[in-house]
């Protein structure tokens, strides 16, 4: 148990409740993300989802998730879900001791647990307009237990295998992009293809609020990943708005030389890409390499979206494309551009001689992808013996918002 041995930074708490605050704020503008790219048919049904993962990942957090995620280790892959279940042993006086920055307990508890609210919240895009809310809330629960809670724990407490092992994640390129993406890309497999296509979104400025929330709280999810203020929080901070720019730019004028035609909603997606890219590297690299990061997300994300429609993958929203492939891509250049130079506690890349710290970086990308692509394949087979997972032609065809809740987000008349 944390004994009360440092004191505690009042700048520092004030800071990471505040980082709290905005990264919880994430999931409120994925609902509108998310709401404004679908039909009109379907906007309640995908934002409630965000909302549900609001609420019920709470629960699970402060049940056992907490403990499963940060608890004593065992085998290097999960906590003891008893340390901490239901706060148990959590006092006023208990402090954070993962370092030094003076941070209560509650604090790091608190600041975790909105990483794990948006992470199975991304996923929902994938599977858009054709889940029943059963199936969801079962989804939900199974894939934070045995994926998310695994790769925090393995990642990001000093005990886990890959935290020692010398794999590193900033703020989530694995741990919550890179697993959300590939579950994203088993559910299309599972699923297949919706039986009503509604590629053309709804509401181009409810997509351009959820931009604006999500970019906003990322500085919080990026920044505050180093847990205290100090050179390398800001320059984290500095990072993201780099690569989220630049990424921007790099998407709309791909797509612009393409179609002729500069796309807002595409100018939008890009910003998103850059930022789930560069979030494994933000604090360990410079704001020169966030520029390359920004570049390389507006090109390889725009593509594996391509890709993706090439391959007729109904992934609804560019899940994987964007959290996936993004994620995945940040890893593996924070595995050849990493440099102690910007954080002496992380690492040299392949540039700077690490060889070694590359292929780790590589091998831990390919675990997680492959985990979280079998584990949900697998998971939602299983679902599907309980309960239906795919919504019928017919409730498609009328829209999941009257189908699954009874509820219109534009009732005629108003």
């Amino acid at each position: 148990m944390p004994t009360p041995t440092i004191p505690v930074n009042i700048g520092n708490t004030a800071f990471m409740l505040i980082c709290a605050s905005l990264v919880m704020l994430m999931t409120p503008g994925l609902a509108f993300f998310y709401g404004g790219l679908v039909g009109r048919k379907n906007v309640l049904a995908i934002m409630i989802q965000s909302f549900m993962s609001l609420g019920w990942t709470t629960v699970l957090w402060y049940a056992f998730g907490y403990s499963l995620c940060f608890g004593p280790d065992w085998h290097g892959v999960i906590g003891n879900p008893l340390t901490y279940a239901f706060l148990q042993g959590v006092t006023l006086h208990s402090m954070f001791m993962g370092n030094d920055a003076g941070i209560p307990l509650v604090v790091h508890i608190a600041y975790q647990m909105m990483f794990a609210i948006i992470t199975p919240a991304l996923i929902t895009g994938a599977f858009a307009n054709r889940v029943t809310f059963k199936a969801y809330f079962l989804f939900l629960t199974a894939w934070l237990i045995f994926v998310y809670f695994p790769f925090v724990h393995m990642l990001w407490s000093p005990d886990g295998m890959l935290a020692k092992w010398g794999a590193l994640d900033f703020a989530g390129g694995i741990v919550v992009h890179g697993t959300a993406g590939f579950a994203a890309l088993a559910s299309v497999l599972f699923l297949g293809r919706r039986y009503v296509l509604e590629n053309k979104p709804h509401n181009v400025p409810l997509i351009a609020l959820g931009t604006g929330l999500l970019w906003f709280g990322w500085y919080g999810f990026n920044a505050g990943s180093e847990l205290r203020v100090d050179s390398v929080t800001a320059s984290a901070f500095l990072n993201t708005d780099i690569a989220a720019s630049f990424a921007a730019i790099t998407w709309l004028l791909v797509e612009w030389s393409l179609g002729r035609q500069p796309k807002f909603v595409g100018l939008l997606t890009g910003a998103v890409a850059g930022l789930a890219t560069i979030t494994p590297a933000a604090g360990y690299v410079s704001p020169t390499t966030a520029v390359i990061y920004g570049i390389a997300a507006g090109i390889v994300c725009y593509l594996a979206v391509a890709l993706k429609n090439r391959l007729r993958w109904d992934d609804a929203l560019d899940v994987w494309g964007v959290h996936g492939v993004g994620g995945l891509l940040g890893i593996i250049l924070l595995g050849v551009f990493a440099s102690t130079a910007w954080n002496p506690n992380g690492a040299n890349g392949l540039l700077h001689g690490g060889l070694a710290f590359f292929e780790k970086q590589c091998a831990a990308a390919l675990l997680a992808a492959v985990w979280a692509f079998v584990f949900t394949y697998g998971m939602l087979w299983l679902i599907n013996l309980v309960t239906p997972v795919r919504v019928n032609p017919q409730g498609q065809e009328r829209g999941l918002d009257i189908e699954l809740h009874g509820e219109e987000a534009y009732p005629l008349g108003f």
